[in-house]
């Protein structure tokens, strides 16, 4: 377990990324989303991640009634904010934003102090809770400016007020994270996709400045969306088409399967190897899919695996495994 910043906040090495319960790309059940949260505990994950933004809300909805189960003080909880809800005329569907739910909700951008809070209590009646542990930035790309002025210092000032435990930003890029590992005193970052078989852009910048400021980071998007996980034509590549990045994954999957591993297993082996990362989020979104990326986290990757990736040309030199 690794301990995230003043508030003694818990994460163990594998974590739940809660978008795929939001009903990411297709719909399932509330059985079968409850069903794969009650599988992630079995395997000992503790730590779950959500956002209003993954399915309008339902998978905050969703995780919070699987997580009632279990003792509030034995689990950690992130969400994030930037994205408030608000109501919408309810035709139509969310599947321009990834999600196979109605649109009765908007998403509207808002890094303010009132939107930030405002942001969170919604977030925990979805939940059902009194508190998280975690909150987010989320995306703030193109909002740099307000994130910074307004609301990085709203999150500092929940902490202080022990609304909640532990600070960062979550984003798809490792850029602006670095600056906030420089700038702020932020607890954790969340960095997506960029830090995999597929895209070590985090080596250069975010990862060596966490480890010289002591910030844990915390790893998703280790399957790149998909393409990491099963190769193939209909695979996502940073949730769209990957066919830019196919063949070198299937070269990778050859090399995993030379030396008796799945290319699943090197892709997490990978996420975890880097002495700052505290965590890697796996997006299970089924009972069948949470058992093999726990079953997969715990293979033993071969040094020679490594070797070959680096004698192919398909990973650096430089990369730590």
């Amino acid at each position: 377990m690794t301990v995230l910043g003043r508030g003694g906040v818990l994460t163990g090495p594998l974590g739940f990324g809660a978008a795929g319960i939001g009903n990411l790309y297709t719909p399932l059940s509330d059985e079968q989303a409850y069903e794969a949260v009650h599988i992630a505990w079995e395997q000992g994950i503790r730590y779950f991640d959500t956002a209003p933004h993954y399915g309008l809300g339902l998978s905050e909805r969703r995780l919070g009634a699987a997580l009632r189960a279990y003792d509030r003080a034995d689990y950690t909880v992130s969400t994030k904010v930037g994205r408030r809800l608000e109501p919408a005329d309810g035709t139509g569907d969310d599947l321009a934003h990834g999600f196979a739910v109605p649109a009765s909700l908007r998403r509207v951008w808002d890094f303010s102090a009132d939107g930030i809070r405002r942001t969170l209590d919604a977030s925990l009646e979805r939940l059902g809770l009194d508190r998280v542990d975690i909150v987010y930035l989320h995306d703030p790309d193109d909002h740099a400016e307000q994130a910074f002025r307004e609301g990085y210092p709203a999150l500092e000032k929940l902490r202080s007020q022990g609304v909640v435990r532990a600070i960062g930003a979550g984003m798809n890029q490792s850029v602006m994270l670095t600056r906030f590992v420089r700038d702020t005193d932020v607890d954790v970052v969340l960095c997506a996709g960029r830090h995999t078989l597929l895209d070590q852009s985090a080596l250069a910048d975010l990862l060596p400045a966490a480890l010289e400021r002591g910030t844990p980071v915390v790893i998703g998007g280790a399957f790149n969306s998909g393409l990491l996980a099963n190769p193939g034509p209909d695979a996502t590549y940073d949730y769209a088409p990957g066919v830019r990045s196919l063949e070198r994954a299937l070269r990778m999957r050859g090399v995993a399967e030379r030396h008796g591993i799945t290319l699943r297993a090197a892709a997490l082996a990978f996420c975890s190897a880097h002495p700052a990362v505290a965590s890697v989020l796996v997006g299970a979104r089924s009972a069948a899919e949470v058992r093999d990326c726990a079953e997969q986290f715990d293979v033993p990757v071969p040094a020679a695996f490594w070797h070959e990736l680096r004698e192919t040309g398909l990973l650096p030199p430089e990369e730590p495994s």
